[in-house]
């Protein structure tokens, strides 16, 4: 009898936590698992920023996928997804292979939402995955290079579309990154300009009060031109046009200013809400028996019009479900609902100061920013125990002038 096939698709955070469930829970020859992703590694989504502005080395942020899946229960293959046939259980890869299952996992992270602003898509940086934010890196320093040629002021302003908790992190690591790259380069500092645009009234939008109050101050201390209640109206690689009726002269635009679920989803026979999939209880796709959906393509209800965040612990907390519920439909069991319970969110503002809540206590400051990297180790444990975590934080290199160790591409 031939074993039962599950394809899961997407080696992020809900992709790959769901893989190592579920080599804990399978028995030996019960199913045969195939993990699905563009790249062979695995790279912390939470840490992309610190590989924006260059503060932390590449092999801190990204891990092989195929080292992480410590047993033969799980196989993975590298390949980008292109379609999706509900009817002959397919899954087809842009390389022509084809991947047949009984049970499909969906966890192919998120797009970024740049609002149909014009020149956005084609001009600004976006902090999409390890390669994109690489090369906000070597971005970063073609400008200080290109500035001790032509002396263009626009390549010293460095400008970030959003003061959300993406946005305010990449903000805390220019803040540090942006001086020693001006003595790297032998460029004045008071030369160089950190700019932070917000649609909303506050940063940090959804954070409470004193949140906000002390990352506007602490910003604003360390020279951020803080611009909220502001909207981007066009960019085109050189001005920042704005609502107010001004520009800002910048050859670096930063977008933070949103996300939304792949676009491959739109493509596929599946109910949205939002761009995302929409799941049931047990983590299903509405409609289906045999497909399940978790993190950012999944919409999974919070309230009538409203539905969980895009963010990791919620994508580490349905997979830590749904792995059982796919073992459970296995081995025609009963599958259990999906509660989110809310731990908590840090939010860094460089390497020594954060802001956030954690079961109920706010914190700020230099030990909020040690809890960021509590959490940061709690989820490397997830994933492969101490040993992985003494591993990463054992780790050393040279931040800001680390070598491209990946190519880079949009």
């Amino acid at each position: 009898m031939e074993k039962p096939k599950i394809v899961i698709l997407g080696g992020g955070y809900g992709g790959l936590v769901a893989s190592r469930k579920l080599e804990k829970m399978l028995k030996n020859d019960e199913a045969l698992v195939t993990l699905v992703n563009k790249h062979d590694y695995h790279y912390i989504a939470t840490q992309l920023h610190r590989t924006g502005a260059g503060t932390a080395v590449d092999n801190k942020i990204i891990m092989n996928i195929p080292n992480l899946l410590k047993t033969n229960k799980v196989s993975f293959k590298k390949g980008t997804v292109e379609f999706i046939d509900k009817q002959k259980q397919e899954v087809l890869l842009e390389n022509g292979d084809k991947l047949s299952y009984d049970y499909l996992l969906i966890a192919l992270g998120f797009d970024v939402n740049t609002f149909g602003i014009p020149g956005i898509e084609e001009y600004a940086l976006k902090i999409r995955s390890f390669r994109t934010t690489k090369a906000i890196y070597h971005h970063i320093l073609n400008q200080f290079e290109s500035y001790q040629s032509d002396k263009d002021p626009a390549r010293l302003a460095f400008t970030v579309a959003g003061a959300g908790f993406t946005g305010i992190e990449l903000v805390g690591e220019l803040i540090e990154a942006i001086p020693a790259l001006c003595k790297k380069y032998d460029i004045p500092v008071n030369l160089t300009r950190i700019i932070n645009i917000e649609a909303s009234e506050n940063v940090l939008p959804g954070f409470d009060q004193e949140a906000i109050e002390f990352t506007t101050k602490y910003v604003k201390k360390h020279g951020v031109e803080l611009m909220t209640s502001t909207r981007i109206l066009e960019y085109n690689a050189t001005d920042i046009k704005l609502d107010n009726g001004t520009s800002i002269p910048s050859k670096t635009l930063i977008w933070s200013g949103g996300v939304r679920g792949n676009k491959l989803l739109e493509s596929l026979d599946f109910k949205l809400n939002r761009g995302r999939i929409e799941v049931d209880q047990y983590l299903r796709v509405v409609g289906t028996e045999n497909i399940y959906c978790i993190g950012d393509s999944a919409y999974f209800p919070k309230s009538e019009n409203s539905c969980l965040p895009p963010t990791a612990q919620v994508a580490i907390q349905q997979a830590e479900a749904c792995a059982p519920n796919i073992v459970a439909a296995l081995r025609g069991e009963s599958q259990k609902e999906f509660e989110y319970h809310h731990k908590g969110t840090v939010a860094s503002i460089g390497t020594t100061a954060a802001v956030g809540k954690v079961f109920g206590f706010r914190i700020s400051g230099l030990f909020a920013a040690f809890m960021k990297q509590v959490i940061e180790a709690r989820y490397l444990f997830v994933l492969g125990g101490p040993s992985l975590v003494l591993k990463q934080f054992s780790k050393t290199g040279k931040p800001y002038l680390q070598a491209a160790s990946v190519q880079e591409s949009k």
